[in-house]
């Protein structure tokens, strides 16, 4: 044991002397990207907003066919201009996001009372951005034909509500917590990310380094155990990474601290109250990146082979994050024993302020903990390969 404490102090205690290691664990990735991820919320609300307060600007082709449409219209700050001469390929081509096209028989199907014709000329392929200004204009629409239909049936002594037979209400039940936007989304890949590889440039040192600075060899020529050797680095990795996650669930919080959260009506920030728990159920990652970087530096020949398996590392945690994010399911309780998917839904849990079992705290942490004890015994058997000391 006296050992192992020996081995965590030394390699924290080296891993902190070194500036580039510090930059990038506590710096790059734990400050700038929550930096990045607030400011494009921000930015993406204050589009918005502007998008849906300020007068917009609508082409329209055959103004002159409905023109108590587009008086309308202008009465709901949309600003009518002439339409270009080819509204297809001006749409396209990104110069307008929606213009909307009068049919030229609509005065004679409006006046006879048949349902005239209107089209939106957009383009579905660009949803970021024109999404907010189609939903605008159809929602404008949509407004206007029920409230002509509703004069209509009055005009004809029929009360409006035989037209609408069914009472549609809605309660939404989500609190601002479980609101999310898609930087909320990526918070679990950015944890796990960090969970699993962001002890990486001290595990590769602690064992491909000190292999090719040739003092590897007289660390294992010691008394000391192998096992308390490799657990001795794969702890201080192991905290160094953990050291990071906290600092990135901080920045995090104080970077969405200045979101305007009033206006898109969704919280944001990383409650203090789960620092804890996300801490909790991210460990077995923690102490599985550890342990498998260590194998992976006790595997590859130099340091810069050790590096080059970053890539695949990177994308392990990426698979769960994708999955869930293009098609969403429903927990279930085997799902908490995968791991990256198992933290990953709990994650999302907890920020959304959702109760966690017991079991469900027992199932994801047993069957993390067992993964890393396999991973770490790997880990160890490589450390007593005879050649391990030697540098290639």
């Amino acid at each position: 044991m006296k050992a192992l404490w020996t081995v965590f102090r030394k390699e924290l205690v080296d891993a902190f002397r070194d500036r580039r290691t510090v930059i990038v664990a506590f710096v790059v990735l734990p400050v700038v990207v929550p930096l990045i991820l607030a400011g494009m919320s921000a930015l993406g609300a204050q589009k918005q907003t502007e998008k849906l307060e300020s007068t917009l600007v609508l082409p329209v082709v055959g103004a002159e066919y409905a023109p108590n449409l587009v008086k309308w219209l202008g009465s709901n700050n949309v600003q009518v201009i002439d339409p270009p001469v080819d509204a297809d390929a001006q749409v396209r081509s990104q110069q307008y996001e929606v213009i909307l096209e009068i049919a030229s028989d609509f005065d004679a199907d409006w006046r006879s009372g048949r349902p005239a014709g209107v089209e939106l000329i957009f383009d579905s392929s660009r949803p970021l951005q024109s999404g907010t200004t189609v939903a605008r204009i159809r929602g404008l629409l949509q407004a206007y034909d029920r409230q002509v239909g509703m004069l209509r049936l009055i005009a004809r002594g029929i009360h409006p509500a035989v037209a609408s037979p069914l009472q549609l209400g809605s309660r939404d039940v989500a609190t601002p917590q479980s609101r999310f936007d898609f930087a909320q989304q990526l918070l679990p890949y950015l944890l796990l990310l960090l969970a699993f590889i962001g002890g990486m440039q001290l595990a590769v040192d602690a064992t491909a380094g000190e292999r090719e600075r040739q003092s590897l060899e007289p660390l294992l020529t010691t008394p000391a155990p192998r096992s308390s050797i490799i657990s001795g680095k794969s702890l201080a990795t192991a905290t160094f990474a953990l050291l990071s996650l906290l600092v990135t669930l901080l920045a995090y919080r104080l970077a969405f601290a200045v979101i305007p959260v009033q206006q898109i009506e969704m919280s944001m920030e990383v409650p203090l109250s789960a620092l804890g728990p996300l801490l909790l159920v991210i460990l077995p990652i923690v102490l599985l990146g550890a342990s498998l970087l260590t194998a992976l530096a006790a595997f590859a020949r130099s340091h810069r082979e050790a590096q080059s398996y970053l890539p695949l590392l990177v994308f392990i945690p990426m698979i769960p994050t994708l999955f869930l994010m293009v098609a969403p399911v429903r927990t279930q309780l085997w799902m908490l024993a995968v791991p990256f998917l198992g933290q990953n839904q709990l994650i999302l849990r907890i920020l959304r302020g959702e109760p966690i079992s017991p079991l469900e705290w027992a199932l994801s942490l047993g069957a993390g903990l067992v993964l890393v004890a396999i991973v770490w015994a790997v880990a160890a058997r490589l450390y007593h390969r005879e050649q391990l000391a030697a540098s290639s």
